[in-house]
């Protein structure tokens, strides 16, 4: 064997040492996170469930803060939400946390891919937005949302789909926009939208007795979504009373905008995975929170 053969060997065998302590740590976070997790949604009183998301907010940070946690999946973390972006430049970590009263707070950050540590903290203050489905905010006046699909629309932006568990009565789905300065800030939402040049995102608010069907189609580039309304006139502005009319409609990505399609016709009238975003406080479903 030549000396620069066995140099190389000797670096890979350092590297993929470094790497596999690396993982093993990783490894011991994620359990820490679980047991977190888990205290999160299965304890009964409110303020212990509130104290064990403050510790799991700490505990993950300092999990992500490892060299390289960029690349470990926390695979076993079925009650957040761990988007990667298309272009794998960063991720979105996003969660709630339900409250008696029916309300929900919520928890993210985007940890960005680059040669140091970098964490984009998401600040819920959902209930301080005026004008939410018009207000472009940065991420530390989110429009709290668990994310579960990212899709790009232009250059440093990408659409984003999320489940908000809102009201005692009524919860909302949420397509946005999440945007990249050029000095790297971050921000949400953007008139994009062509059927309401005001709108920055575009909020749906219906039942919690009913599932919504809000999805990206990648074979047609295109936001397929049921038409909500209310069950009757007299009852308009009243979202525990409003659910589909079982048309459905879509969003068409187009040069960076979003144009409205009317009454389009699905490929599938029961679309798989729609189940899958419920209300997480539904006993008997091992399903992801919020999802």
């Amino acid at each position: 064997m030549s000396r620069n053969c066995f140099l190389l060997l000797c670096l890979l065998m350092i590297c993929s040492s470094s790497y596999g302590q690396n993982n093993s740590k990783m490894a011991v976070w994620q359990d820490s996170l679980l047991n977190l997790g888990t205290r999160m949604f299965g304890e009964v009183a409110e303020t212990e469930r509130i104290e064990s998301n403050f510790t799991f907010v700490k505990t993950l940070v300092s999990a992500l803060k490892e060299p390289n946690s960029f690349y470990f999946d926390f695979d076993k973390l079925e009650m957040v939400s761990i988007l990667n972006a298309p272009d794998k430049s960063f991720r979105i970590i996003s969660w709630n946390l339900p409250l008696q009263d029916g309300s929900y707070l919520y928890y993210g950050t985007i940890q960005h891919k680059s040669g140091t540590i970098k964490l984009t903290p998401l600040l819920d203050k959902t209930f301080q937005i005026d004008s939410p489905d018009e207000s472009i905010v940065s991420n530390k006046d989110w429009y709290g949302a668990q994310y579960y699909d990212i899709v790009p629309l232009a250059k440093n932006q990408y659409i984003v789909l999320g489940w908000k568990g809102h009201h005692a009565d009524y919860t909302k789905k949420v397509i946005d926009v999440l945007n990249f300065s050029p000095s790297g800030d971050v921000s949400f939402g953007a008139h994009v939208f062509s059927d309401n040049p005001k709108l920055a995102r575009k909020i749906f608010s219906f039942t919690r007795q009913a599932a919504m069907y809000l999805k990206y189609n990648r074979a047609e580039a295109r936001i397929e979504f049921d038409h909500i309304v209310a069950a009757d006139p007299s009852l308009e502005g009243n979202f525990k009373y409003y659910g589909s009319d079982l048309s459905h409609d879509a969003y068409v990505i187009e040069r960076g905008k979003l144009v409205f399609k009317e009454n389009i016709q699905l490929q599938n009238s029961a679309p798989e995975g729609d189940g899958k975003y419920i209300d997480p406080l539904k006993p008997n479903k091992k399903l992801k929170s919020g999802l």
